[in-house]
């Protein structure tokens, strides 16, 4: 693996939440690397590709990246204040999609879900 690209695995390995490219740029730059943005677009592309990490995008269309917990098919939480995000599995969900394509004669079928809402923390605060 790539020094840059581990820079860049480091980083997410290092937070909680998912964040965006520019974001992960920034505060490399702020630690004193020299990586560039199109560096750090391609690693993460590279680590996406990989199964490394996860990618979803937000509500306006960004895409924001976190290092994966899991390597199995997962669904996440992720809290709208914060950026916390919880892998989840989702049997329930897997059946469906399942049956609706077989409903529909489609195969070789793939999804994405991802739930946003607020977790308990910044509802707690919130209500402070």
């Amino acid at each position: 693996m790539s020094t840059r690209r581990e820079t860049v695995r480091q980083a997410l390995n290092e937070s909680t939440g998912f964040r965006s490219a520019q974001d992960l740029y920034a505060a490399l730059r702020a630690e004193g690397s020299k990586i560039g943005l199109t560096t750090v677009y391609r690693a993460l592309q590279a680590l996406s590709d990989s199964g490394e990490v996860d990618v979803l995008r937000t509500d306006d269309g960004e895409a924001v990246y976190r290092a994966c917990a899991t390597d199995t098919h997962h669904h996440h939480l992720v809290c709208r204040s914060c950026g916390k995000a919880v892998e989840v599995e989702g049997p329930a969900v897997e059946s469906w999609a399942d049956d609706l394509a077989a409903q529909h004669g489609f195969v070789d079928l793939t999804h994405t879900l991802e739930l946003f809402g607020t977790c308990a923390d910044c509802a707690a605060a919130a209500r402070r």
